[in-house]
């Protein structure tokens, strides 16, 4: 069975960091295919974050280009979210996704971003 915890997420004034973690489980050839998406309150789609292309190199939205950092341990197992220079526009619950070459998508449950002023 395919499982994705995140952790990591919490609380912080504007300009801090934080690093998210998802850790995968149950599935060896969907690991490659690992997301990160964000939810604001509010609105009713999750966004885009992060993810790595077919080469293997991180590709990152707009609005965290240059802040934020997609990693991956070397199980490839366990990903990560390093979130720098944080703005209160980044609050959000932030999700993990994971995608499997025959198109089946899992998502963790989420954690918490929340950036105060």
């Amino acid at each position: 069975q395919v499982q994705l915890v995140e952790s990591g997420g919490g609380s912080v004034q504007a300009g801090g960091s934080l690093r998210l973690s998802c850790a995968a489980s149950g599935s060896t050839y969907c690991r490659y295919g690992m997301s990160w998406y964000r939810q604001a309150p509010g609105k009713e789609e999750r966004e885009f974050v992060s993810m790595f292309d077919n080469y293997g190199r991180p590709s990152y939205a707009d609005a965290v280009k240059g802040r934020f950092t997609f990693s991956r341990d070397s199980t490839e197992n366990t990903v990560y979210l390093q979130m720098n220079s944080l703005k209160p526009e980044d609050t959000a619950m932030y999700y993990c996704k994971m995608r499997c070459p025959w198109g089946t998508t899992y998502w963790g449950q989420g954690t918490q971003v929340t950036v105060s002023s």
